[in-house]
């Protein structure tokens, strides 16, 4: 089960880097476009006048798929911004109940939002709701990407806690002890 979870959790973290990456290569499309339409007119040609259409929605929908699709990854990794400075002050058996704590509740409440966001997607779907732009996009497609995202994340969290409530450290508690000691 744990090298399906992580292997989950990398799959997850690719297709977020997938979605960053598409969003680089439209952008410099469309980047180049412009000045070859700026070269074109400095030889008095006609520019050619090429464009990404609905370039900026779609790196909007690729940015939130990117967004929550490495929620896991960060979380798995150590590098979510969290607070523990009131957390390290804490003795040891106190500091294990308060993130089992914080551990339930956030897993209650991404699994919440991973039901709603679900939801929204399929509702999306059955009503087929399309985006405004100049390319009609299907709205269950990134609202579907957010709540696998979402759900990616619930599934990691639920994996640190059933961790914690076995005595073993959270995936990001390594991490964290090692940037505190690069400190």
């Amino acid at each position: 089960m744990r090298k399906f979870l992580d292997w989950f959790y990398g799959l997850a973290e690719w297709l977020a880097m997938a979605a960053l990456c598409a969003i680089a290569v439209l952008v410099f499309a469309q980047v180049m476009g412009r000045v070859t339409d700026a070269a074109l007119s400095l030889f008095g040609m006609p520019p050619y006048g090429f464009l990404v259409p609905s370039l900026a929605e779609i790196a909007g929908f690729l940015l939130v798929g990117a967004s929550f699709l490495a929620l896991a990854g960060s979380l798995r990794g150590g590098v979510q911004i969290r607070v523990t400075l009131a957390i390290g002050l804490l003795p040891e058996r106190v500091r294990r109940f308060t993130e089992i704590g914080v551990l339930m509740v956030a897993a209650a409440l991404s699994g919440f939002f991973f039901y709603y966001a679900a939801k929204l997607a399929a509702d999306s779907h059955r009503f087929n709701e399309l985006s405004y732009g100049i390319i009609a996009i299907p709205l269950w497609i990134p609202q579907a990407v957010m709540a696998i995202g979402i759900g990616a994340f619930a599934i990691a969290l639920l994996d640190d806690l059933v961790m914690a409530l076995r005595g073993v450290a959270p995936s990001y508690a390594g991490s964290e002890e090692q940037a505190v000691e690069e400190l």
